[in-house]
């Protein structure tokens, strides 16, 4: 005689919400997202159209503008300002970018070891990149001017009083000076974090295989952080491109000696505000400035791919 079989209990069929709540499920994400979309519509996507359209007018602050087609980019073509402000843009992120892709990933090694007081260290290289670019800029004009603490100390050894404010040339590579100790910080975090996740014993077994210092940062450290220095290039070259606050507090709004220091990001801030700004000509000065920036992320990805291939 056959044992009894435990009873099986019944398959649980899974409940279906109400027909009003399964109606309200499709829409609930787009509330969740409504506040994000409507800030970036209205602070980002409208100026980005607005601009677009009036690049292609003769608008100005308080004045309509009609439509001129491409009237504004041809004159950017004959005005010297715009290839002053060209040439400036493009030396910064040349000296710049460089500097911020190296220099924060040295300074990164140097604060990476936990030592007694490295927590100081971290802190006080971060210190310049939560301060205000107004106080920096300020305080950097101070150490720089003429009678300022910098001169004062050439001046007392015997080299002479240098037109750091007041030569061209000084001005703009003091101001990249400026970025450069501004953003080391801020790049110093992101090759930390990326440090962080390089195995121990690659450099345990590059040493074993009589690998010294050098070598071992050439063959171990920089192919594993080679994917943050190529962000770090592409951020630093749109920021170092799109440069205002550092010329413009060193410099004046003038932009420096006959303006021969004005950037193209300072040229749509003259060109575009007052009232008789010509909100039309700088919005074309704006669209530039926004071709060649994306231009410059392009061609560092494409540079990362073709050394990856």
């Amino acid at each position: 005689m056959a044992a009894p079989t435990a009873p099986t209990a019944p398959a649980r069929v899974p409940r279906r919400p109400p027909v009003g709540i399964r109606r309200q499920l499709p829409a609930s994400p787009w509330l969740f997202a409504a506040p994000g979309l409507l800030v970036t519509g209205a602070f980002v996507l409208y100026p980005f159209v607005s601009t677009l359209v009036n690049s292609f007018t003769d608008r100005r602050t308080l004045l309509p503008g009609r439509f001129v087609g491409l009237a504004n980019f041809r004159e950017l073509l004959h005005d010297d300002m715009f290839w002053t402000g060209l040439r400036n843009s493009t030396l910064y992120v040349l000296v710049v970018v460089p500097a911020l892709v190296v220099l924060p990933l040295l300074l990164a090694l140097l604060v990476q070891k936990n030592i007694p007081g490295i927590t100081f260290f971290r802190s006080a290289f971060y210190t310049p990149v939560v301060a205000s670019i107004v106080v920096v800029g300020l305080i950097w004009v101070w150490l720089l001017d003429e009678r300022g603490l910098i001169n004062s100390l050439l001046e007392s050894v015997g080299i002479g009083r240098v037109g750091f404010l007041s030569d061209q040339w000084l001005l703009l590579l003091s101001a990249m000076a400026v970025t450069v100790w501004k953003g080391l910080g801020y790049y110093m975090i992101i090759y930390l974090a990326a440090l962080a996740n390089v195995p121990r014993e690659l450099h345990e077994a590059a040493a074993v295989d009589g690998a010294g210092p050098v070598r071992r940062f050439l063959s171990v450290t920089v192919p594993a952080v080679r994917s943050t220095m190529v962000l770090v290039a592409a951020l630093s070259s749109v920021a170092a491109f799109k440069v205002f606050s550092e010329v413009y507090l060193m410099a004046g709004p003038a932009g420096g000696p006959a303006g021969e220091d004005t950037t193209l990001v300072m040229l749509v801030q003259r060109t575009g505000t007052g009232l008789t700004g010509r909100v039309g000509y700088a919005s074309a000065l704006s669209v530039v400035v926004f071709v060649v920036t994306v231009a410059l992320m392009l061609l560092v990805l494409r540079a990362d791919r073709r050394e990856e291939s």
